[in-house]
């Protein structure tokens, strides 16, 4: 399934205990993991000690790197150091599709303050950003992850861009024996009780319903063997966090990338901010097939 990881790594405590959750999908899959460290060329790291020009960022990142490769040699796992230069999140980017990582995984922030705002907006940016699937966690100290995944939850809108995400999703569901939960959410908050709105709501209820077969299809096709079908009314991503905390949900992959023009936009804000709040991993993944407008 997978045979490279890229973990971009910060030494926070949040990015420490992911370590522990690549490695499990590691060994899962026996694929190697690519650490990273990306010293930040947007700020200003260079200083002069002793006669001699350094960057500190680098030098910061190396250590860094040394201190996480030891925790790897404790788990067993396989795997390579690299510290670069760059702004983070292009660079995770473009590094990930250059050196042919088939994920990503990032903690979504660290534990107070500004820490927390920089990753989390470096982490979002990667995920609307990359072309390879992302997966990020919201780690706290001494947190740990349940693996292999039980429950996955794919959100749907019907979209060939949570289509295509699905189709990846259901692979990894199929390969730990998880059960895949399908949910549409029919987004009515706007509409009036008038016989029009009633025939709305109908058409966006088939809609739903239409866009969920799919993806159990889709499931079936994979061999999952434990499906269940989910049509929710309400503002998409209030829902979508709702389903998880009542049905013991482990995972959540989705698109992140929705139809051409607002719809897009609407189910990348979804993405992001499901990105953002989930108490479980989140895997995005983008439709690199998806001509733009």
């Amino acid at each position: 399934m997978y045979e490279h990881i890229l973990l971009p790594y910060d030494g926070s405590e949040g990015a420490a205990e992911i370590l522990h959750h690549a490695s499990e999908i590691a060994h899962w899959t026996n694929a190697t993991i690519q650490l990273l460290y990306v010293a930040d060329t947007t700020r200003d790291s260079v200083a002069v000690v002793e006669g001699d020009t350094i960057d500190m960022l680098e030098q910061k990142g190396q250590t860094v790197v040394e201190k996480a490769a030891k925790t790897l040699d404790t788990l067993g796992v396989t795997y390579n150091t690299d510290v670069v230069q760059g702004n983070p999140a292009v660079t995770i980017a473009e590094y990930a599709k250059r050196y042919d990582q088939n994920l990503i995984m990032m903690p979504t922030h660290a534990r107070e303050g500004i820490s927390r705002h920089l990753i989390g907006s470096v982490c979002e940016k990667v995920v609307r950003l990359s072309s390879v699937p992302v997966l990020t966690a919201r780690m706290q100290p001494n947190e740990t992850i349940d693996f292999p995944y039980e429950d996955i939850l794919i959100p749907t809108d019907g979209s060939v861009a949570a289509t295509h995400a699905a189709k990846h999703v259901c692979s990894v569901a199929a390969s730990v024996d998880a059960t895949v939960h399908v949910l549409a959410v029919v987004d009515d908050g706007g509409l009036s009780s008038d016989i029009r709105s009633k025939i709305s709501r109908t058409e966006s209820e088939q809609t739903a319903t239409d866009a969920v077969e799919t993806i159990i299809s889709e499931a079936e096709m994979n061999g999952v063997t434990d499906t269940k079908r989910h049509i929710k009314h309400g503002a998409p991503v209030n829902e979508i966090l709702a389903y998880i905390e009542s049905n013991n949900i482990n995972a959540v992959g989705m698109g992140t990338t929705g139809k051409r023009g607002t719809d897009r936009i609407l189910l990348g804000s979804v993405a992001e901010k499901v990105v953002r709040s989930a108490p479980v991993p989140v895997m995005t993944i983008a439709n690199s097939n998806e001509s733009e407008d």
